[in-house]
């Protein structure tokens, strides 16, 4: 069945992809469908066709998921901030873990009994600390939108709340809607700063308060577990895991190039009477070799929490060669993790223990997950 835009059809949907779109097939082409939950039948509207798939906007649940519930967001299926508020909290967990499974066995080649359950988050919506709204100018209706940008394109859908976002966060929103902007296309960037911590306007710091004491504290039961006595934290940003796993070892080093956020690092260890690391501001590439060369190899974990883009093959290639004891990856993005992570324990130098993921994002497509790879005895 060839298919072209604007045909309409019935689908059974047998799975929502990493991502958050449905996924459909029409004979063994597959569809990709928002905002549909495995098991429904639905009835579609056909938006794009390439080579591979096609792409349609959901126009009827015919047969509903018992997983399926009423968004608390009036925004939500316009909006692009969320894509499982229509799917009960338990069920979002239960997807994301299949999800991380899948990409572990499909890109790293590793079985997806590896990935443990997803650790729920306390508060499932109100938990954002940080948001980027923008303007844009609406034509049609002569006013300018102040919001986040629509799932089906660039442009802004109005808002006046988030569901997702902290009271503080929402009460700014409303601030910048009573002093808009002069002109669209602005971006704000609006935070709510962390308790006891320093960070720079454009330094890195986890969005949920609420599931960041589990985040830490899985983290924390990683390390014990692997023995290690000294860690060597690399794109630490401005010292979150060095500080908060300090007392878990002897000594540790934190390595990040934004000297601002360094900076940060040192004071939040100062605040904190922490006086058993160090904070370097370095390429991860430029600093790496030289401190695998301080620490014995076998008491040494290294914990790696890159950009979502991932680490560099120079820093795996070091790694590989140095063999610590044990590596901590944590990742917003399990997909360049298990890509990264299949070079990692390509060579049978390190193998991967377990997957933890957590979910930091709750009603969205995005879960962080720790990944414990330990080195194999020679």
């Amino acid at each position: 069945m060839a298919l072209k835009i604007g045909d309409k059809l019935v689908l059974s949907i047998s799975d929502v992809a990493f991502g958050g779109e449905g996924v459909g097939r029409v004979e063994d082409f597959v569809v990709f469908v928002p905002f549909v939950i495995d098991g429904e039948e639905v009835e579609v509207e056909i938006t794009a066709v390439k080579q591979r798939f096609a792409r349609a906007r959901p126009l009827r649940v015919l047969s509903a998921s018992p997983h399926r519930v009423e968004p608390v967001c009036r925004h939500f299926g316009a909006c692009g901030g969320c894509q499982y508020q229509h799917i009960a909290y338990a069920h979002q967990l239960a997807v994301k873990q299949k999800q991380v499974a899948g990409l572990f066995d499909r890109i790293g080649g590793f079985g997806g009994d590896r990935v443990e359950a997803v650790i729920a988050c306390p508060q499932p919506y109100g938990y954002r600390n940080r948001v980027m709204i923008r303007s844009q100018w609406n034509k049609p209706e002569q006013k300018l939108n102040i919001g986040f940008v629509r799932w089906d394109g660039g442009l802004v859908e109005d808002i006046d709340a988030c569901s997702i976002a902290e009271p503080a966060i929402n009460e700014q929103i409303r601030r910048v809607r009573a002093n808009p902007p002069p002109k669209g296309g602005i971006k704000v960037v609006l935070r709510i700063p962390p308790d006891g911590w320093e960070v720079p306007p454009d330094s890195f710091f986890q969005n949920n308060f609420f599931q960041l004491p589990k985040l830490v504290e899985t983290v924390r039961q990683v390390v014990r577990q692997g023995g290690s006595r000294h860690l060597i934290d690399l794109y630490c940003g401005v010292g979150f895991f060095g500080i908060e796993l300090a007392d878990a070892v002897e000594s540790f080093v934190g390595v990040e190039y934004d000297r601002q956020a360094i900076e940060s690092a040192r004071r939040n260890a100062r605040a904190r009477g922490c006086a058993n690391g160090e904070f370097i501001a370095a390429t991860v590439e430029q600093a790496l070799p030289e401190l695998l060369k301080r620490f014995s190899r076998e008491r040494t974990a290294v914990v790696l929490d890159p950009p979502r883009k991932g680490v560099h093959p120079e820093v795996l290639q070091w790694l590989g060669r140095e063999r610590p004891a044990q590596i901590i990856y944590v990742s917003c993005h399990p997909a360049t993790m298990a890509r990264d992570l299949n070079i990692l324990c390509g060579e049978s130098v390190f193998e991967l223990v377990r997957v933890i993921p957590l979910d930091m994002f709750p009603q969205t497509q995005h879960v962080e997950c720790v990944a414990d790879v330990r080195c194999r005895v020679e």
